[in-house]
């Protein structure tokens, strides 16, 4: 059986992804993410490889708390 599918928000960072899923795009069509442990998702939208980070946040500098509203 495959592990959990789990997403971590990673503070000033992208969304890691972690366990078997797939990733389409609006049409449907599919990355090859066979046999990765983990993906990162760009959340700043400054990344050159979009969906996916390429650490372009550090330069653009993105910051999020990464923590879910209080209340």
């Amino acid at each position: 059986m495959s592990d959990p599918v789990s997403v971590s928000v990673l503070p000033n960072g992208p969304l890691l992804v972690k366990g078997e899923f797939a990733l389409t795009d609006s049409e449907g069509k599919a990355w090859d993410i066979a046999g990765k442990p983990a993906v990162g998702l760009c959340r700043c939208g400054a990344s050159a490889n979009k969906p996916f980070c390429d650490g372009a946040h550090n330069k653009a500098g993105f910051k999020d708390a990464a923590t879910p509203p209080v209340g």
